[in-house]
C-alpha cells in the first residue's frame, strides 16, 4: 500500500512547468487541487491517515512527492521505506545498497504488494562502466507444472478467483535471492547490514493509514480464512484501525534469521521449508467454506531456483538510450517497441488530441506484438531483438492513421519479416492481468542508479501468510495464461516446469551519452507499461517536468476494445473529441503509482513520486538543495 501524504505536500520547485493546455496541461507542479482529487477518488494530501497527533512512531517522516538536492536520492510511494533507502546511503551505502533496503522496509509497510514471499526485477546502472545490467528474480513454477495447472479435469479453466487463493498459484519466490545477486554483484553493504532498517520498523511499527485499511478490508473475507494472516491482519478479528501502529514481530524476525543465516534460509533453510510446508497445505480455518488448492511446490523447486543476470533492452529515442527488462517481462520490449513506433513523429507539434491518439495506438500495437511473442526465454524463441528493432517498428508505425483508429485485438505483426503495414497473424485478446505491485528508483552520490519493481502479485498475493513468519505468499502463477486467448494463436505463456510467468514490469533506466538522465517504473500489472510509456512521452516530448509527467492523469490501451481513461481525462474535453475519432473508453479510477529519479544538469538529483495515486509517494534526497 501506499500511504497518504503526512503533512501536506509542498510545491515544486520546478520553475520551469510549461503551460498546458486541456486536460493534460491544467495541472500544477503537484496536481494536488481539489478537483483532481476528486477525480481520482482518492483522499487529500494530508496527515498520513489522519492521525492525531503523538499517535504516530516518533521516526515517522515526512512525506512529499518531489525532492532536490545532492549525495543521492530515493523515491517509493511509502516515506518509512524511502527513509531507509535514505539512511543507508547516507551511511555511505550505494544505490545498490539503498534500494535492497528500501525494498525491504516496503516488504513492511506495503506487504499486500511485496516482500520476501514474492519477486522482481532489477534493472542496475554502473557508474564506474557507463553500462546498465538486470537481474530477473522472478517467481518460477513448480517443476511438475504443465499447461494444464490450471484447468479442471474437463479441461476448462478454474474460477480466477479460485486460482488467487491457493497454493496452486504460489511460485517459488524470488525476492530474496535478487537482493543476494544485487548485493553480492555490485553492492558495497552485507544483507544483515541493510536488513536493519526494516528490521526495525517491523519490531518497532509504523501508522496505519486509509490505504492500508481499506486494502485490509478489501482482502477481509480471504485474510479471516487463514489464521496466520487473520492473527497477523485483522488482530482481535478488526481491521486496523487508522492512526495507529502496526507492529509484525514475526517479520522482524524473519529479516533477522535472513541477517544471521543468508538467503540460504529460504533456498536450502528452516524458512524454506516452511514456505514449502505452507504451499503443500495450506492452513486454513476450520470453520471456513474456502475450498482451497493445495500447491506443489517442494524444497527441490527452491533449491534450483536462480536468479538470473542478463542483458538489458535497449532502443533510442530522440537522442537518448532507454534501458528496460527483457524477457520474461514483456515491459521493456513493450516500451521500446511504442517509443519506435512513435520516433518519427514530432509529438512536440501535436495537439493533445492527436498525441493521445499516437499514443494509445501505439500501445495498442505493441501489446498485439507482446501477446504474440513474449514470454520466458527459456521455454520461447522470444524474438526480444526484432521486437526492439526500428524496422521493425516502423512496419507495425504505418497502420496508424490520423483519422482513424485501429480496431482490438489487433493481429500482430511478424519481427523476423517485417514488412509495411503487415496484419497478416491470426489476432488474441489480451489475457488478464493483476494490478498490484510496488517500484522504488534510487540514485547514489556516484552516479549509480537503481530502477527495481518487485510484486507478489495481486493484492494480498494468495492470502496465505507462512505462520510465524510474517509475510504473504505470492499468487504470481496466475500470470500465467490459463488456456490460450485464441486457440488458433500459439501462446509463449502458458504454465510449464520451472517456467517465469510473463510480466509487465518495466523498470526503466535512461541515458545521454552513456550518462544517467532518469530512472522510472511504476505498478500496475499491464497498465505498469502504458504508464512508463506515457509518463516518458510526457516528460522527453512534452515538456513536463518528472512530477509533473508523473501526476498527469493516465490512459491505457492494450489491444483491448477499449481504452481505459483516470477521471482526469475521462472528464476533460479530450475524451469528446477522441471518441469523435473513433475510440472507445471505460473508466479507471486510478492507474500506476511511478516513481522516479533525474539527474539535473548542475549534478543535483531530483526524486519523484506520486502527488495524488495511492495517497501521494514519497521522494527524499540526501542532502536537500537549499
Amino acid at each position: 500500500m501506499a500511504h497518504p501524504a503526512r503533512p501536506a505536500v509542498t510545491p515544486a520547485t520546478s520553475a520551469t512547468t510549461p503551460a498546458l493546455t486541456t486536460a493534460l496541461r491544467r495541472l500544477p507542479a503537484l496536481a494536488a487541487t481539489a478537483g483532481l482529487v476528486v477525480a481520482l477518488g482518492v483522499a487529500p494530501a494530508g496527515a498520513r491517515g489522519g492521525a492525531p497527533a503523538g499517535e504516530a512512531p516518533a521516526a515517522t517522516p515526512a512525506k512529499t512527492p518531489v525532492a532536490e538536492g545532492y549525495g543521492g536520492a530515493v523515491a517509493s510511494v511509502d516515506a518509512d521505506a524511502s527513509a531507509a533507502g535514505i539512511e543507508v546511503l547516507r551511511r555511505g551505502g550505494n544505490a545498490v545498497d539503498a534500494a535492497v533496503a528500501t525494498a525491504a522496509a516496503l516488504g513492511v509497510t506495503e506487504p499486500y504488494s511485496a516482500g520476501v514471499g514474492g519477486g522482481g526485477y532489477f534493472v542496475y546502472y554502473n557508474a564506474k562502466q557507463h553500462k546498465v545490467f538486470t537481474l530477473d528474480g522472478r517467481e518460477t513454477a513448480p517443476r511438475s507444472a504443465d499447461e494444464k495447472l490450471f484447468l479442471d479435469k474437463d479441461g476448462k479453466p478454474i474460477p480466477f478467483a479460485d486460482a488467487v487463493t491457493s497454493g496452486l498459484s504460489i511460485g517459488t519466490p524470488g525476492t530474496p535471492g535478487t537482493w543476494d545477486t544485487a548485493l553480492d554483484t555490485w553492492g558495497t553493504r552485507s544483507l544483515t547490514q541493510v536488513l536493519k532498517p526494516a528490521e526495525r520498523i517491523a519490531r518497532d511499527g509504523f501508522t496505519v493509514d486509509a490505504t492500508f485499511r481499506q486494502q485490509t478490508a478489501d482482502n477481509q473475507a480471504r485474510f479471516k480464512d487463514f489464521p496466520a494472516t487473520a492473527e497477523l491482519f485483522l488482530p482481535g478479528g478488526e481491521l486496523p484501525v487508522v492512526g495507529t501502529t502496526f507492529t509484525n514481530p514475526d517479520l522482524a524476525r524473519t529479516y533477522a534469521l535472513l541477517a544471521k543465516k543468508g538467503v540460504g534460509a529460504v533456498y536450502k533453510g528452516e524458512l524454506g521449508r516452511d514456505i514449502v510446508r505452507t504451499v503443500r497445505k495450506p492452513p486454513v480455518d476450520p470453520a471456513a467454506q474456502r475450498t482451497v488448492r493445495p500447491g506443489d511446490l517442494t524444497e527441490q523447486d527452491l533449491r534450483a531456483y536462480k536468479v538470473k543476470r542478463q542483458a538489458p533492452t535497449r532502443t533510442s529515442y530522440r537522442g537518448l538510450d532507454v534501458y528496460g527488462m527483457a524477457p520474461s517481462s514483456s515491459g521493456g520490449t513493450s516500451v521500446a517497441e511504442a517509443l519506435n513506433i512513435l520516433e518519427k513523429t514530432d509529438l512536440t507539434k501535436l495537439s493533445d488530441r492527436d498525441y493521445l491518439h499516437r499514443y494509445i495506438e501505439a500501445s495498442r500495437i505493441a501489446f498485439a506484438d507482446r501477446g504474440r511473442w513474449v514470454g520466458d526465454p527459456a521455454f520461447e524463441d522470444v524474438p526480444t531483438k526484432g521486437l526492439t528493432s526500428q524496422r521493425f517498428a516502423d512496419s507495425r508505425a504505418c497502420l496508424i492513421k490520423a483519422d482513424a483508429v485501429l480496431s482490438s485485438p489487433l493481429a500482430p505483426g511478424d519481427p523476423s519479416r517485417p514488412t509495411g503495414c503487415d496484419t497478416g497473424g491470426t489476432a488474441a485478446p489480451t489475457t488478464y492481468e493483476g494490478e498490484n505491485t510496488t517500484h522504488l528508483t534510487v540514485a547514489d552520490k556516484w552516479g549509480n542508479v537503481v530502477a527495481y519493481t518487485l510484486t507478489i502479485e495481486q493484492t494480498g498475493g494468495s492470502g496465505i501468510t507462512v505462520p510465524g513468519r510474517g509475510f504473504l505468499l505470492n499468487n504470481e502463477l496466475t500470470d500465467f495464461s490459463f488456456a490460450p486467448a485464441n486457440p488458433a494463436v500459439h501462446d509463449p505463456n502458458l504454465p510449464g516446469p520451472g517456467k517465469r510467468p510473463r510480466s509487465s514490469m518495466s523498470p526503466t533506466i535512461v541515458t545521454d551519452k552513456g550518462r544517467p538522465v532518469l530512472a522510472l517504473g511504476s505498478p500496475g500489472g499491464a497498465t505498469i507499461i502504458t504508464t512508463v510509456l506515457q509518463t516518458l512521452l510526457n516528460h522527453v516530448d512534452r515538456g513536463m517536468p518528472l512530477v509533473d509527467a508523473i501526476a498527469a492523469p493516465r490512459a491505457s490501451q492494450r489491444n483491448a476494445a477499449q481504452t481505459e481513461l483516470e477521471p482526469g481525462l475521462w472528464n476533460s474535453p479530450l475524451r469528446g473529441q477522441l471518441t469523435a475519432l473513433g475510440h472507445s473508453f471505460k473508466q479507471n479510477p486510478e492507474i500506476g503509482a511511478a516513481t522516479g529519479v533525474q539527474r539535473l544538469p548542475d549534478g543535483r538529483w531530483l526524486a519523484a513520486a506520486e502527488t495524488v495515486r495511492r495517497g501521494g509517494g514519497s521522494a527524499m534526497v540526501v542532502r536537500p538543495a537549499k
